[in-house]
C-alpha cells in the first residue's frame, strides 16, 4: 500500500472519530436541552435560566465567551 493511501485511509478515519465526537456532543447538548424545555415543574424564568446554564457550560468548556454565529 503506498503511503498516500495509507495516509487517506488514516484522514478518514480521523475525520470519521471527529465528526462522531462532535456528533455526540451536540445530541447530548440538545437532550439536555430539551429536558429543560419539558421539564413541568419549571416556571418559564426557570426554563430560560436552565438554557443559559446550558450555554455558559458549553462555553466554558469551549473556552470562548461568544458563539461565532451570534456574531453575524
Amino acid at each position: 500500500m503506498s503511503s498516500s493511501i495509507v495516509s487517506r485511509v488514516f484522514i478518514d478515519a480521523v475525520a470519521t472519530e471527529m465528526a462522531s465526537g462532535i456528533d455526540a456532543a451536540v445530541e447530548c447538548w440538545m437532550a439536555q436541552l430539551e429536558s429543560v424545555l419539558e421539564d413541568s415543574r419549571l416556571t418559564t424564568m426557570g426554563r430560560l435560566q436552565a438554557v443559559q446554564e446550558i450555554v455558559a457550560h458549553y462555553r466554558a468548556t469551549a473556552g470562548g465567551t461568544r458563539m461565532r454565529c451570534s456574531e453575524a
